[in-house]
């Protein structure tokens, strides 16, 4: 099956998707603000044959839903009546964080890592994702 993540931002969204084969998560793209981000979502789901989505749920560090989860639990649930395909969330606490860490290692600028740290973390969110389910 075929999954697009989505780290869902009020500035920026990290968009990765998976293998068929559901081993491994890629970054995709980032988009800046909210203007395109159905549309940009939809078309993905239509040209990469994607099957359901997960979107990285911000829980607070004891496990309580705050008001950032709450729209984000929302905004899924409104992509999953447009699009017509399973969400499923997935906690996503220090996914930008160990991001952002990997970004350091890397000889970028802090421009380029802001722009790859949403995909990233996207990333990030999809691979936990695929293992939990694959019980890895």
């Amino acid at each position: 099956m075929r999954y697009l993540a989505i780290d869902y931002g009020i500035k920026r969204t990290g968009l990765a998707v998976c293998d068929a084969g559901e081993r491994i998560a890629s970054p995709l793209t980032v988009v800046q603000g909210r203007k395109d981000l159905i549309p940009r979502i939809k078309n993905i789901v239509a040209t990469d044959g994607i099957e359901a989505l997960v979107l990285g749920l911000p829980l607070n560090m004891d496990g309580t839903e705050g008001p950032q989860a709450k729209l984000v639990r929302t905004f899924g649930d409104e992509l999953g009546r447009q699009l017509g395909i399973p969400v499923f969330f997935q906690d996503e606490r220090l996914s930008s964080f160990e991001a952002e860490q990997r970004l350091r290692e890397m000889d970028l600028s802090r421009t380029k890592r802001k722009a790859r740290l949403d995909a990233l973390a996207a990333a990030d969110i999809l691979q936990s994702f695929l293992d939990r389910k694959a019980g890895r």
